[in-house]
């Protein structure tokens, strides 16, 4: 293992630890709120000044954010590397770019 945290772990370790189909229209409010708690880290400027002092800070909020998208996402079985790879391809198509998605990375 390279140290990398993969996309597929991460919807995993979510999964396992909070999972509750139940409650879908919760995560949606809470990504919301976070959205909104980012919004407002950013326009604050509240960059976390190192890796353990996060609370509050952009860092924290973009965590939040992609955590609801991703229970989100399983809660609907969404197997999120295959929809980034897809929508990669989609986004190259419309708007064609030297850059190029590299699958295994």
């Amino acid at each position: 293992m390279d140290g990398k945290t993969t996309i597929k772990y991460l919807q995993h370790y979510i999964k396992q630890k909070d999972h509750n189909p139940e409650l879908l229209k919760d995560y949606f409010l809470k990504l919301s709120e976070e959205v909104g708690e980012l919004s407002r880290a950013m326009r604050k400027g509240l960059k976390a000044p190192n890796t353990k002092d996060i609370k509050g800070t952009i860092d924290e909020e973009v965590w939040d954010v992609i955590y609801y998208a991703i229970a989100i996402a399983n809660i609907y079985d969404i197997d999120l590397e295959q929809v980034i790879k897809t929508k990669s391809e989609m986004n190259q198509s419309r708007y064609p770019s030297s850059v190029m998605f590299e699958e295994n990375r």
